[in-house]
């Protein structure tokens, strides 16, 4: 194998900077590798489009990331994941990027919470485009006929992490708003279907009780990557291990640095690109 051959990168893509708690407990798992992160900051939020914009976006995003040299894409998205992942795997992987990989965050989150619930009762809270494609609901399903899948929409929660304003006294009575009727239809396990909700993980944690495991993808995707990686030496071979991190935003503004530097937890210098 040629030497450039193994100094390939490992992309994160979110719409916003939300992925970046993501790429935070990816980057301490597995801090060896290169990480290039891309948010979409300029047209977050995703959760409020239709599928085939989600999926127009997307597509100029593993573009852009695969152009930069990286080898696999994780879609921390779960919008992108939900609206867009597998027709990007099926159709236009093997078209334009046969070698190259692109994984979501929904099914590994999914299939964590099977093992968690006792009594079948999940909890899903996400973006208005997630929860319309009902992908949580269906993998559920395919893993365990017996669920029910209890889901709500929370258009209001990533306009609120994005504005800086998680820790504001109204966010809880948002919250409270969005899992008081999940509390009541008695799930023992919530998942938290957005990059975003991760930062409010702890306000959520306060509200839902001890009772209700909470699953951030925060926490399940690093353990997943490195099973993966390790499944897929022809892939982890290619793969650079200079600990590189380089961030790439569509709207750079000092918001972005600023909050994403408190999510990622040290400071980021973005550079900005316009996606097309």
């Amino acid at each position: 194998m040629k030497g450039a051959d193994k100094n390939k990168s490992i992309g994160i893509f979110d719409s916003g900077f939300g992925g970046l708690d993501i790429l935070k407990t990816i980057t301490k798992k597995l801090p060896d590798y290169n990480y290039i992160y891309l948010g979409d900051t300029a047209r977050t939020p995703y959760g409020t489009r239709s599928s085939e914009v989600v999926y127009e976006f997307t597509k100029q995003a593993i573009n852009f990331l695969f152009e930069s040299n990286c080898e696999i894409i994780i879609l921390a998205c779960n919008t992108a994941s939900s609206d867009a992942l597998k027709k990007i795997q099926q159709e236009y992987l093997p078209k334009y990027y046969p070698d190259k990989r692109v994984l979501g965050v929904l099914i590994p989150t999914v299939e964590e919470a099977i093992t968690k619930t006792n009594n079948n009762k999940i909890g899903v809270i996400a973006t208005e485009g997630t929860i319309r494609s009902e992908s949580f609901k269906k993998e559920l399903l395919k893993l365990n006929p017996k669920i029910k899948a209890l889901q709500k929409s929370c258009p209001l929660l990533v306009p609120i992490v994005e504005a800086g304003e998680q820790n504001s006294n109204f966010t809880e009575t948002i919250l409270l708003k969005y899992l008081e009727p999940l509390i009541e239809q008695n799930i023992d396990t919530l998942i938290l279907g957005c990059t975003h909700y991760g930062i409010l993980e702890r306000k959520i944690k306060k509200i839902v009780g001890k009772r209700i495991v909470v699953l951030s993808e925060a926490k399940i995707i690093p353990k997943k990557l490195e099973i993966y990686l390790k499944k897929h030496s022809d892939i982890e071979e290619k793969l650079g291990k200079n600990k590189k991190r380089v961030f790439y935003s569509t709207d750079l503004t000092d918001k972005f640095t600023r909050l994403g530097s408190k999510f990622f937890g040290s400071e980021i210098k973005a550079k900005k690109i316009i996606l097309k």
